[in-house]
């Protein structure tokens, strides 16, 4: 075996053993957040004592951590790694580092669906609980459609999506300001409230629901890794010379990564640092391979998602600030800092 072969044996490893370091540390951090909020810290051991049954908690405790607790960080988890997996998969499609999850439109397409059912009534079932949901995901499926059809489109580029994108959340935004205008203040509390991207909202079943489509859509990304690494190394002429379709799997791959964006975005709110930020983390870690960056953004988008709503719960108890505030808040500043050590002040 060649020198540059072992290296790159022996870097993959390290690559491998890094990912589930971060895996353990985000699955002890889990069991942290289960014991830790406003209403009562019940300590790390004691509550992993409870989760394995060894020891038999209170009935105010096994409240607190399976119906208050666990739900939103199971919720956390399965949203952070469908929000930091998509923008991955469409960042390595695009071509684009400045790509996310919203910048497709879906999130606009989510919005203006709540608005039409905060402000208008206009939903598509009559239930209370599920009515913003429904219009949500409805209409950020609608987006879907039309990426669908662009790919149908054997001259569209990858900016034409990008660009289509910036185009729907323009137009979706101008619908939402309207009815904002319009709209009492107690619809435009609750608009707000479901735009700051929050994991109050989702109940136990809709966690359950989200890690379910989540388990059939992931391996389905990770068998397109070796494509999405012939379209970075080369463009769409060196994927074609390796037998990849470019725009087929462009296509795939964004239709992909919306039904995992909308699917989120749907139940929590806009949510949008996520899938942005873990991409770039993961790539200062592991590099360019998508065969480990895909994991390696999905453990860091749970993660980042974990800690930001722990902080959020716990910073200014009992007020509890959303996840998406908060992942702006501390993500942006420490995003910063590690692009700008990785590339000593030039990105």
């Amino acid at each position: 075996m060649s020198d540059l072969s072992s290296q790159y044996l022996q870097k993959s490893k390290k690559h491998i053993l890094l990912i589930g370091v971060l895996s353990i540390i985000t699955l002890i951090f889990a069991v942290y957040s289960m014991g830790t909020g406003s209403s009562s810290n019940l300590g790390f051991w004691s509550t992993l004592k409870i989760i394995l049954g060894l020891q038999e908690g209170s009935n105010v405790q096994n409240a607190i951590i399976w119906e208050l607790r666990f739900p939103r960080i199971l919720m956390a988890i399965v949203g952070g790694t469908a929000l930091a997996t998509a923008g991955a998969l469409m960042q390595g499609a695009l071509g684009n580092p400045l790509v996310s999850p919203l910048t497709l439109g879906v999130a606009s397409g989510a919005a203006l669906g709540a608005a039409l059912a905060i402000v208008l009534g206009w939903t598509f079932i009559d239930n209370s609980d599920l009515t913003i949901v429904l219009n949500a995901f409805l209409f950020s499926l609608l987006v879907v459609f039309i990426i669908i059809q662009l790919g149908n489109m054997r001259s569209i580029s990858p900016e034409s999506y990008i660009l289509v994108g910036i185009a729907i959340t323009f137009i979706s935004g101008a619908v939402v300001s309207t009815l904002q205008y319009f709209a009492t203040d107690a619809q435009l509390s609750a608009l707000a409230h479901w735009s700051f991207g929050s994991l109050s909202r989702p109940k136990i079943e809709n966690a359950v629901f989200i890690s379910f489509i989540l388990v059939i859509l992931l391996p389905t990304a990770l068998m397109w890794s070796w494509d999405l690494n012939a379209l970075s190394m080369g463009g769409d002429e060196f994927a074609i010379s390796t037998g990849v379709d470019p725009v087929r799997i462009r296509k795939n791959i964004l239709v992909l990564s919306a039904l995992m964006t909308s699917v989120v975005i749907a139940f929590t709110g806009l949510i949008g640092f996520v899938g942005l930020a873990a991409p770039h983390m993961s790539r200062i870690f592991v590099g360019n391979d998508f065969r480990k960056l895909i994991p390696c953004s999905a453990v860091l988008g749970s993660f980042l998602m974990l800690f930001a709503d722990t902080l959020g719960r716990t910073l200014f108890a009992p007020v509890v600030i959303p996840v998406g505030i908060m992942l702006s808040v501390i993500g942006g500043p420490f995003f910063m800092y590690l692009l700008l050590k990785k590339s000593g002040g030039k990105y």
